[in-house]
């Protein structure tokens, strides 16, 4: 650790620093954590926010930091008996690719290359960095799309890389036996560092801006009043800070519950193993390529004329569960019976190494999440307490990158890209159990080499949230996927379907399910389904005056103020008018409200609204996400259904369009029934207090058979919100998408009387225009049978340029063709600068889906496709009737 020299007490200093000094806070902050670990995220000030004069970070293991507080403002501690670079970082590869799956991750781990290439000469400490490229290797159909895939999105972040021949394989790495491979790619600026190095100069270069450094220091406990950081109690004194940042990798699990107020960072670590030996009889050249064979779970790269090759085995072996974690990790014991299937697999694909001395088998710990991506962010229960920790054997890579993705965090209350899919706050409590983190990551860790098909679902760990109807429903043959820890179906395989075959079809092609869907879909559109949906992260916010309605309409974008029992679409929005979260209100009273949002909101969402809303005794937020089953029901059909069960008038003279009541359902009081059923199809979503489950479903299921009524899942639903262009959270829309930019100016009030946060952002945009434009896209010379499916993620390109990636896709059963969703860009030609998109801009242009290589003409439109559609249908309907009347 860094620690201190005797008992001291170190002062706060100034309150801050001004905005002049914010770039040099930033490259301090960079420098720092890119050794270490951090983050924040953003708030409804709108200026960068100043640090304040003492800056806490602690580094158990580094081996990211390049940024730190203030000059002289930031003091970095590695803790208990470590010495800098003394953790996981010094048995680290030091692989630095930027192949991975993850935009996000992918522009990380550019950053991070080019930030080791120029460290040398920046603080003339050689880090061992060697641009050698890198080459992945496909034995599979299935590996090689994955990597096309990957190839095509490499391409337009301006990373080079290239699909290759197996000649040109051999050509580039002689040793390689290219036997049982079908492609290749290559990626020729990856690059091999000395992780140990790369921490010293970082830690040089942030101690050049003021970073105080101290060895060998063992943090207690942090100290937390009000819900606020105020400083940490070592060994050898106090240090008083504001900000604290939890970059203690395997050891951030133990340090997070050592707080005065716990914070759960949930992370595990298992062991991790590769070999070393002697050099060839010709050495390796410095700049031999590194070799990923992800079908044979190893990686190869150059060591000392030799090679370092280790991988990522089905079984792997979790370690300190019972967090007796060693304070200096030594070299754990060899296990050859272990690393043996890697061996072979080494062997099979570099058979020249048979007689190759071997050095010695390293054995150390690596942390591994439970999602496969690190753990970024602001804790949701402490302020000021960050966290950069759970790399997944990737540290070397995602260093430099999340390091400066934190320190823009901190020093201006945001960073430049959406890091949602890396935010703590993704997580709750409920993925801390230590039992649940040791068998996840038992699955986690094989996952890094496997093939990363879509709609693939984690097997471990499940069953952990799940609603009153989960054993009905599995009987009836609900395939299950997880959210948030919730169940929520897929589908329901009928009985005729083989389940077997079904549990097992992962493709890029048209899925084994889609007849299934197809059913599901059309019973939708013609009669009436249900589909349960309890996952939705549910508040009741309430008050006993109108503080209630003050406060929200302020945090929401959209008019509150409305008659009891009426519904709004609205959304939380950041101070540049971003999506923090999208949401449906109901007015139950005057003095209380009823908010649903996104499942894998309901930690955001709360910690966004209790660090909004004034601490007083007349506020009251709750979390009622567990008091109320939410069941869908959708169709033509529901009306019928419903009024059966309710004896009450449903129609829309009575019931209108976003309309809430209180109702009986069966024998069920108290069923809050909605008139929306968030895809744009007619229905009711039913919330139901969960004692009133199994009973409402019962009789829902019995009333509707003459209906036709049916089951549906979540893809259903997902082919009918997508058709009929409702963006979703998380998926099409994020902090940095504002309702001008997705087409939702209808679910923004700017005249409603008061000022809310993100409005002036709003006002502007709506001056100058935006650069980005939310569209739809219609697949016009696609084989749904034969051709590969889009998913999410791919190229979109205007006229032969590219213009943005697609944020979600479905079959539309209704078209008959693929939609994806996306946004587009305006990039001038010659400088990248982005222009205003227009209307007319999106209306011109010929567009193309990129799907691993190839492209598919795509129609674009800015309204519904499915409204033309039925407008078409509607007026052939009625040429018709005219043709048979006369």
């Amino acid at each position: 650790m860094w620690g201190l020299s005797g008992t001291q007490t170190i002062p706060r200093g100034g309150a801050g620093r001004r905005r002049d000094d914010t770039r040099t806070a930033l490259a301090a902050l960079r420098r720092t954590l890119a050794e270490g670990a951090v983050k924040r995220g953003r708030s409804g000030a709108r200026a960068p926010c100043p640090l304040p004069r003492r800056l806490l970070l602690i580094l158990p293991h580094c081996s990211h930091r390049r940024s730190s507080a203030t000059t002289s403002a930031c003091c970095s501690v590695c803790g208990g008996a470590l010495r800098l670079a003394a953790g996981s970082t010094r048995f680290c590869a030091g692989i630095v690719s930027s192949a991975r799956h993850l935009s996000l991750e992918q522009k990380m781990a550019d950053y991070s290359n080019k930030l080791y290439q120029q460290l040398e000469q920046e603080t003339g400490i050689q880090t061992g960095y060697i641009r050698t490229g890198s080459i992945l290797l496909a034995q599979t159909q299935d590996r090689l799309i994955s990597l096309k895939r990957l190839n095509s999105r490499l391409n337009v972040l301006g990373i080079p890389s290239e699909i290759i021949s197996l000649k040109r394989v051999s050509e580039l790495y002689p040793l390689i036996s290219i036997h049982d491979l079908v492609g290749a790619m290559h990626v020729p600026e990856d690059a091999i560092v000395s992780s140990a190095d790369v921490t010293l100069a970082l830690a040089s270069a942030a101690s050049q801006n003021g970073v105080q450094i101290h060895d060998r220091t063992n943090v207690m406990h942090v100290m937390v009043k009000k819900g606020r950081v105020t400083g940490v109690e070592t060994d050898k004194g106090s240090i008083e800070c504001q900000y604290f940042v939890n970059c203690a990798g395997q050891w951030a699990y133990e340090l997070g519950l050592s707080n005065e107020e716990p914070v759960n960072i949930p992370l595990h670590a298992c062991e991790h193993f590769y070999l070393l030996t002697r050099p060839l009889e010709i050495p390796l050249q410095s700049s031999t390529p590194t070799v990923m064979d992800a079908d044979g779970r190893i990686y190869i790269r150059n060591w000392q004329g030799g090679i370092l090759s280790g991988g990522f085995e089905k079984n792997p072996k979790p370690i300190f569960t019972e967090g007796k974690n060693q304070l200096e990790v030594q070299n754990l014991h060899e296990d050859w019976d272990h690393f043996e299937p890697l061996l072979s697999s080494l062997l099979r694909r570099m058979p020249a190494l048979e007689a190759l001395e071997i050095l010695k088998l390293v054995n150390c710990p690596e942390s591994f999440t439970p999602d496969m991506r690190c753990i970024m962010g602001e804790s949701p229960t402490v302020q000021g307490y960050f966290v950069l920790a759970g790399m997944n054997s990737a540290g070397a890579s995602f260093a430099g990158g999340a390091g400066k993705y934190l320190a823009e965090w901190m020093v201006q209350g945001y960073p430049s890209e959406n890091v949602w899919e890396l935010d703590l706050k993704r997580f709750g409590v409920l993925q801390s159990s230590r039992t649940f983190l040791r068998h996840r990551v038992m699955e986690v860790m094989p996952l890094i080499a496997d093939i990363k098909v879509p709609r693939w679902d984690f097997q471990t760990g499940r069953q952990l949230r799940t609603s009153p109807l989960y054993d009905r429903l599995d009987a009836q043959g609900a395939r299950w996927m997880e959210k948030h820890g919730f169940e929520r179906p897929k589908y329901f395989v009928p009985p005729e379907k083989d389940l077997l075959a079904l549990e097992h079809s992962k493709t890029f092609y048209k899925p084994d399910w889609f007849d299934i869907v197809e059913a599901e879909v059309k019973c939708c559109k013609e009669a009436v389904c249900v589909i349960d949906m309890s996952s939705f992260a549910k508040f009741e916010i309430s008050s006993t005056g109108n503080e209630a309605l003050e406060v929200l309409q302020y945090l929401f974008s959209n008019d509150l103020d409305v008659p009891v029992g009426h519904i709004v679409h609205t959304g939380m929005l950041n101070a540049d008018g971003g999506y923090e979260n999208d949401c449906s209100i109901a007015r139950l009273s005057k003095r209380s409200f009823f908010m649903i949002s996104p499942s894998d909101q309901q930690v955001h969402c709360w910690s966004w609204l209790k660090r909004h809303m004034p601490e007083n005794d007349v506020l009251f937020l709750e979390d009622v996400t567990w008091k109320y089953t939410a069941l869908n029901l959708i169709g033509p059909r529901a009306m019928a259904v419903l009024s059966e069960l309710s004896y009450a008038p449903l129609t829309p003279d009575h019931f209108p369009n976003l309309f809430c009541k209180e109702m009986s359902v069966g024998y069920a009081n108290g069923i809050r029934v909605m008139s929306m059923t968030h895809t744009g199809e007619p229905g009711f979503m039913l919330y139901i207090p969960i004692e009133y489950a199994l009973h409402v479903y019962n009789e829902l299921m019995s009333v509707g058979q003459k209906y036709g009524i049916r089951n549906a899942g979540y893809y259903a639903l997902r082919s009918l919100r997508i058709e009929n262009f409702f963006a979703f959270w998380g998926q099409d829309l994020n902090a940095y998408t504002t309702p001008m930019e997705c087409g939702r100016e209808f679910r923004v009030k700017l005249d409603k009387g008061m000022d809310f946060i993100g409005q002036d952002a709003l006002l502007k945009q709506k001056q100058n225009g935006v650069y980005k434009r939310f569209t739809m896209f219609i697949l016009e010379d696609h084989d749904t049978d034969l051709d590969l499916w889009p998913w999410w993620g791919e190229p979109i390109y205007r006229n032969g340029q590219y213009v943005g990636v697609t944020t979600s896709s479905a079959y539309s059963y209704t078209l008959e063709r693929h939609i994806c969703l996306g946004f587009v860009h305006n990039f001038n030609e010659e400088t990248g600068e982005q222009l205003v998109v227009t209307t007319d801009f999106i209306n011109r242009g010929e567009y193309e889906i990129d799907i691993a290589g190839h492209r598919f003409q795509a129609k674009a439109k800015l309204y519904p496709f499915v409204s033309l559609y039925a407008y078409k249908r509607r007026k052939d309907e009625i040429e018709m009737s005219d043709v048979h009347g006369k």
